[in-house]
């Protein structure tokens, strides 16, 4: 009797210690999903601020199965630049977005990533990946705009944007968490100097 007490006994705790390494993989999976911009650095170029960005993020199951069938997955890169104020709120200059469109055509089974009318074809979901996880050359407000030598403090996010997808996807997008992709709001900062480079 003793034995199987502590047979029963032993076979809880590993059961316990069981559930909990797959609780702490599932926590360490959800962080590891959770997208995020890596890197934001603000240039000028040609009379513009312009943004380069890097970004990780991966597609859920559904959302990948979604696109496979040939449905639009438009992902958006909010962003939003102010000015400090001590006597006031801060001084919003620049909201700003871009949208990236990602498609599959299953007739000619080839990716496409477009922004506005321009579009990139390539060869597979990862390439596409690749294409939407870095933003190059993003021109959001004319340099001049800016006061030089003053610091000024952006924040930019990515979101799948589901208020673009077909009416029934937008019900079961508002529905289901799957469809909740967006990155938390990243914090920079930077100063135009005198030479017209960033800092």
């Amino acid at each position: 009797m003793i034995a199987r007490a502590r047979l029963v006994l032993g076979c809880k705790r590993g059961l316990i210690g069981m559930l909990a390494a797959l609780l702490c993989l599932a926590a360490s999976l959800s962080q590891a999903a959770e997208p995020r911009i890596e890197r934001i650095e603000p240039l000028i170029a040609e009379g513009q601020l312009t943004l380069d960005l890097d970004l990780t993020f991966e597609l859920g199951r559904v959302v990948t199965e979604a696109a496979e069938r040939g449905v639009p997955l438009y992902f958006t890169f909010d962003l939003k630049i102010t000015s400090p104020r001590w006597w006031w709120f801060d001084r919003v200059l620049v909201e700003a977005s871009l949208t990236r469109r990602l498609t599959y055509n299953a007739l000619t089974q080839q990716w496409r990533v477009a922004t506005g009318d321009l579009f990139l074809p390539v060869g597979s979901l990862n390439e596409a990946m690749a294409v939407l996880k870095q933003v190059r050359g993003w021109p959001v407000a004319p340099s001049d705009r800016f006061d030089k030598n003053q610091r000024y403090d952006g924040r930019v996010r990515m979101r799948l944007d589901a208020s673009q997808l077909a009416r029934p996807l937008q019900l079961e997008a508002a529905n289901r968490s799957a469809w909740s992709l967006a990155s938390p709001w990243a914090p920079f900062d930077f100063s135009i100097q005198q030479e017209g480079s960033t800092k």
